[in-house]
């Protein structure tokens, strides 16, 4: 064969902060090690390896032995390590500052632990804007790699996609590769012989063209049956290296630096800001995602020219999508502010660390899978950034500053002032034009961010899974009209054996994995049943008034279905009363009584007490009738309290006065007490709910049926605890009843110096 053509394989292996130790020593057990392994077994093979800051940490103290032989193939020249934002931050999101700190440290770390300083950066999730162009260059950077929907959107010609580019901004260059689908969703799932055959079309008399597969490292053993597909049973990784090697006349593989060392970038290109088209389709609201993923798969399969123009959302709308991102989002760069501020000190840089790790990207956003929803990781990074905003806060208390107190700050940027409250022992935000009601309440000591509990809301993918459960039900019950059938012709027949009608000579499945793309799953039935959409956002200290007569059990606040009388849960309050501990607000509004709007005042006081490991948290809600005849309602005010307890979590618990302890994902209610106890073990964090008068106490898990990689499945997000009362008011009267929250803390991770939730002091 006259001609060449390249292969280049950047392999990206990323781990999220947070996440469980023994997942990722499953993944690296089924993924990352047999990879490393296949590489010593054919030293003619040539490729990219990134590792994120995460995993790179778990590898250096768990498997220091993976770094050395990764060492030794970096020296030997088979592998070129590649750098990036050092714990895999979304960069457009983060400070200027920030930025230029994660993507030094990465490089600086990992010429620390491989000898080579890293000329490529790995950009998280794709997500590009033209001024990264500066940021990436400006870290001593040369390359990094984008989507192949980049270079379309820079109207760039697909059969001139296979090279690199040159792109700049504010006087630094950077050269681009764009990762293509074809190759991306070939490796590893196609056979090998189709993806030589897919290679071999691009070559070239002058051997000008690169192919780029820069994708993640886990569909290479860890995704739903790869890791027979790539190494048990199929092998198809090491079948794939060897068909490589055998056609190396024609067929070169390549690090991006060693192409660059041979050839200029062909051209000069200006990228639009995007990701890949999935991360564009998964932004848009779930109405409009089907009618764009519709038009574009209507116009690749009839081979429309027009698919290369279809452009999906914006990545940054996550921040409006969804209410929880934005506010985690928010919460990150005040607290970049804070740390900025510290002086120079080993203080300092463990707070920046805590920054750094709070800025990973994996719960900035929520695709096919994960994202917000995964709680332990959603957890773990508010932690970091309570960690961090409380060292910053103790050291500004420490030179005089004053960190502490209440203050009115448009904490999730609005345009509408937000009630801050903080203490040396919690952090409140108390949304006041939003039901007045808490939207962040974070424990310093135990870094536990206690009110993070995700709304119930629709999303595109809900579609599938209600597609699928109507398939099944129409499947069975054809199976059923069947089985009656054949029992019926047996019994006229008399033949046929439990083998009858099977085809001897049918072959097997198709080994071949899906994409996590095309797979359609359910980890257990009847999900689609429990699809409950809320209709408000998730704060505490909602006041609810339901009718008096027949109140809603824990299944109807799970189901959505009682029925609101007032209109005092999201409408804005006015603020009455700011100081270090307390807020007050109050709303006129109506209760719907019988047809007739009857106006009632709801008044709301929080208090913050306590010491730093004993914060206590109080509200007093007052009704005041300005009726002329008597108000009867229940008083229901909503509690939403994160304890990471999904999955029965025996550390995760309510407790009767009695001493019964229940899961805290179970359903649960006492008809009548003044207390009730929750909390958990492994954190250290046990709080007392206390009541008066004495109160109907309900509660009931919050649970999202969100995707993964294994299929659908029921998520723990929080549970829901109600404090309720029978209300009978005169014409006129007033009533005031009362909620305390005192919270004991045995864990205080600034007083004990050890690693914290993710592995830092």
């Amino acid at each position: 064969m006259n001609g060449t053509v390249s292969l280049s394989l950047v392999i990206h292996n990323h781990q999220p902060v947070g996440n469980f130790g023994w997942v990722i020593e499953d993944v690296y057990n089924h993924a990352y090690e047999p990879l490393i392994a296949s590489l010593e077994r054919h030293p003619r093979i040539r490729l990219s390896l990134h590792y994120t800051g995460p995993l790179l940490r778990w590898l250096i103290e768990q498997k220091p032995e993976a770094i050395e032989r990764i060492r030794n193939l970096v020296g030997r020249g088979q592998v070129e390590i590649v750098g990036g934002a050092l714990y895999e931050p979304i960069l457009v999101t983060i400070p200027d500052r920030d930025r230029q700190g994660q993507l030094r440290l990465m490089r600086d770390e990992l010429e620390r632990q491989f000898g080579r300083r890293p000329e490529g950066a790995w950009l998280a999730e794709r997500v590009w804007e033209p001024s990264l162009a500066w940021d990436i260059a400006a870290a001593g950077y040369r390359w990094t790699v984008l989507d192949d929907n980049h270079l379309r959107g820079a109207s760039i010609p697909e059969d001139e996609m296979w090279t690199a580019f040159n792109t700049d901004d504010r006087g630094l260059r950077l050269t681009i590769f764009g990762t293509e689908q074809g190759l991306r969703y070939r490796i590893p799932f196609r056979p090998v012989d189709d993806l030589i055959d897919y290679l071999r079309a691009r070559v070239t008399p002058d051997g000008r063209f690169v192919g780029m597969m820069g994708d993640d490292g886990e569909k290479l053993g860890s995704w739903p049956g790869t890791f027979e597909y790539c190494w048990s049973r199929e092998h198809w990784v090491d079948r794939c290296f060897d068909a490589i090697e055998v056609n190396s006349d024609w067929l070169r593989m390549v690090t991006p630096s060693e192409w660059l060392a041979g050839h200029a970038p062909t051209g000069r290109a200006y990228f639009p800001t995007a990701s890949y088209v999935e991360m564009t389709e998964w932004v848009l609201p779930p109405d409009e995602n089907p009618v764009f993923t519709a038009l574009l798969s209507a116009a690749r399969e009839s081979g429309d020219p027009s698919a290369r123009f279809l452009r999906g959302g914006l990545w940054r709308n996550y921040a409006a999508r969804y209410r929880e991102i934005n506010e985690l989002h928010k919460q990150m760069l005040r607290t970049s502010d804070k740390v900025e501020a510290m002086a120079e000190s080993p203080e300092r840089a463990v707070a920046l660390d805590h920054l750094y790790q709070g800025e990973s990207n994996d719960c900035y956003w929520h695709g096919l899978f994960g994202g917000i929803y995964i709680v332990h990781m959603r957890m773990a990074t508010l932690a970091h950034l309570i960690a961090a905003e409380d060292m910053a806060d103790a050291a500004r208390s420490a030179s005089g500053g004053r960190p502490y107190g209440g203050r009115l700050l448009d904490a999730d940027l609005d345009a509408v002032d937000e009630a801050v409250v903080c203490t040396p022992g919690q952090t409140v935000i108390v949304d006041v034009a939003e039901g007045g009601a808490i939207s962040s309440w974070d424990l310093r000591a135990s870094r536990v961010a206690l009110g993070s509990v995700l709304r119930r809301r629709p999303e595109a993918y809900h579609r599938l899974l209600l597609e699928q459960a109507a398939h099944d039900e129409r499947a069975a019950t054809e199976l059923a009209a069947g089985e009656l059938e054949m029992a019926g012709a047996a019994t006229a027949a008399d033949g046929g054996g439990a083998n009858a009608g099977q085809d001897p000579g049918a072959a097997r499945p198709d080994a071949t994995p899906k994409t996590i793309h095309d797979i359609v799953a359910s980890r257990e039935p009847g999900l689609a049943r429990l699809l409950h959409y809320d209709r408000h956002e998730r704060r505490s200290g909602i006041v609810h008034l339901l009718p008096p007569d027949q109140p809603p059990g824990a299944d109807a606040f799970v189901r959505v279905a009682y029925r609101e009388l007032g209109d005092f849960v999201e409408e804005p309050y006015g603020l009455d009363e700011l100081t270090d501990d307390t807020v007050r607000l109050s709303r006129v509004g109506s209760a719907a009584i019988d047809g007739s709007s009857v106006p009632l005042r709801v008044g709301k006081t929080y208090r913050l007490t306590g010491s730093r490991t004993e914060p206590l948290l109080g509200l007093d809600v007052e009704l005041a009738s300005l009726a002329g005849a008597p108000l009867a309602v229940e008083l229901a005010v909503e509690w939403n309290l994160n304890l990471m307890g999904g999955g029965h979590n025996p550390a995760a618990w309510y407790e009767t006065p009695d001493g019964v302890r229940s899961p805290h994902d179970a359903a649960g209610e006492l008809a009548r007490a003044s207390f009730l106890a929750f909390g958990n073990d492994h954190e250290g964090v046990r709080i007392a709910a206390e009541a008066q008068p004495a109160t109907r106490f309900t509660w009931y898990p919050v649970e999202t049926i969100s995707n993964s990689e294994a299929g659908f499945e029921r998520v723990y997000q929080g549970s829901s605890l109600l404090f309720r009362w029978p209300v009978n008011l005169a014409a006129g009267e007033r009533r005031t009843w009362s909620m305390k929250f005192r919270v004991t803390e045995t864990i205080d991770w600034a007083a004990v110096r050890a690693p914290g939730p993710g592995g830092s002091a």
